[in-house]
């Protein structure tokens, strides 16, 4: 009953769709957020995303509430109906110019002549939340020595970022230019100028700040630099003398 709807929108495999299985309908909701509704930030979808928690239904009840469903009945194909609805108004928001003269003729046509595309991108089809994807992004951050998250997605956010800073084709051929130099911050020694009653939180607080006050100095190293890209413009103007005019 879902398939025509899971088509338009391109979800992966919707002839295998069954919205009685909870794992199906919920991974289905986050990926509707993910790829369609974005209502809310990244990571304000961690609850949504967490499909094995016990509070999930409450989460994803906050969610129809935070995207105005109508819907007041308890039945979840109900909900999931009008999700899915407001998913399609959404995309056709996205690319009126696209389908705004669509037929159901020029459909049929596109389909018939259209050649059947198999992706060859493996990341087409993974199981983002399946033990294996789990496992596979808990190892490389042993490898890369990441500190694992209990949320897998986070952790692989940390490794992606480990990745792209120091294992890029550009730190590969200077790693100088990526390995931290000098001696180690004694961040225990310095006055946090507040206490919270516990060790670990004032360390944690302590790191908080310095990298508060780093991503400062990255800022002002920014302003900086657009400040004398825009004085190399302004400070040097070019003139036409040929326009110049001498007396009255």
């Amino acid at each position: 009953m879902f398939k025509r709807k899971l088509t338009a929108l391109d979800y992966p495999s919707p002839d295998n769709f069954n919205a009685n299985d909870d794992k199906q309908f919920r991974n289905l909701v986050i990926w509707l957020e993910d790829q369609k509704v974005r209502h809310y930030k990244i990571e304000d979808r961690k609850a949504l995303r967490d499909i094995d928690s016990p509070t999930w239904p409450k989460v994803f009840s906050q969610y129809l509430s935070d995207v105005a469903c109508p819907i007041q009945s308890d039945n979840k194909i109900e909900h999931l109906q009008w999700l899915l609805g407001f998913s399609i108004r959404l995309e056709y928001a996205d690319n009126v110019d696209k389908y705004k003269g669509q037929t159901s003729e020029t459909v049929k046509k596109t389909e018939m002549n259209a050649p059947k595309i198999v992706s060859a991108n493996p990341l087409d089809n993974l199981d983002f939340d399946s033990p294996d994807f789990k496992k596979g992004v808990n190892a490389l951050a042993q490898l890369l020595h990441v500190t694992p998250h209990k949320d897998h997605l986070i952790t692989l956010k940390a490794v992606s970022k480990v990745a792209c800073h120091r294992l890029s084709a550009e730190a590969l051929e200077n790693p100088d230019t990526v390995i931290v130099k000098g001696k180690p911050f004694p961040f225990r020694e310095t006055e946090l100028g507040f206490q919270l009653g516990d060790n670990v939180l004032n360390d944690a607080a302590n790191i908080l700040r310095l990298l508060y006050i780093h991503d400062l100095r990255d800022l002002q190293t920014r302003i900086n630099e657009s400040i004398v890209s825009v004085q190399s413009v302004t400070a040097n103007p070019k003139t036409d003398t040929k326009l110049g005019k001498v007396g009255f």
